[in-house]
């Protein structure tokens, strides 16, 4: 496969900045991937991902929140996540430039959560939304549900979980997803944490394949 790229689309408000993979035979549809909270682009998770799509003949872009733009390091906060939709919403449009066919949207734990709560504002904005590691509520704190939105989202989503995530024990996600009036998967990797098994150079070389199966199944 060529080698990811890097991309920028200076033209909108917030900017979109990442890497585009192109594949070698495009399928015709596109996926924009976003990190978590800790997170950037080139978290290792995301391009696992990004290269497993690609390989199937999507067109990936791997791109930061307008948070993690303005600054390298740090969280982001309720203040930015507005913008942060927003930022979302302009990777879409930069990524409809590039490809004719179907638009999916993926992100990591927080930037998963915004994605959720963008296309449960715009219903049919994308395809598909693949969603790891999904912050459910804070660790610890179980009656801080993250899912006012989930009742409004009509767009068909695949959740990717770790049974040891503190964000959310098993149980929970599946009774949250029972609130979506979508077509819905949950994909459970045993014994994974809220990285899946993707930390630092740790990495599960199966799961990509995995995710992308249950994706196209679920599709």
């Amino acid at each position: 496969m060529p080698a990811p790229r890097e991309f920028s689309d200076l033209t909108q408000d917030p900017q979109v900045r990442g890497y585009l993979h192109t594949p070698d035979h495009s399928n015709g549809a596109a996926l924009a991937l976003t990190h978590g909270a800790g997170g950037n682009a080139q978290a290792p998770l995301l391009i696992a991902l990004a290269e497993t799509f690609s390989a199937a003949g999507f067109t990936v872009l791997r791109f930061n929140l307008p948070y993690r733009q303005a600054r390298p390091y740090g969280p982001p906060s309720p203040a930015t996540a507005e913008r942060d939709r927003a930022g979302i919403k302009n990777a879409i449009a930069a990524l409809r430039k590039q490809v004719t066919g179907n638009i999916y949207l993926g992100g990591q734990s927080y930037g998963g959560r915004q994605c959720s709560m963008l296309c449960a504002e715009e219903p049919g904005l994308v395809s598909g939304l693949l969603l790891t590691s999904y912050p459910l509520h804070p660790p610890g704190k179980p009656q801080q549900q993250r899912t006012q939105h989930l009742p409004n989202l009509r767009t068909p989503t695949l959740f990717v979980h770790g049974t040891t995530d503190p964000f959310a024990s098993s149980a929970e996600m599946q009774q949250a997803i029972k609130m979506i009036p979508a077509k819905t998967s949950l994909l459970e990797v045993e014994n994974a944490g809220h990285d899946l098994g993707f930390k630092g150079k740790t990495k599960r070389e199966e799961l990509p394949q995995q995710i992308y199966s249950e994706f196209a199944k679920l599709l």
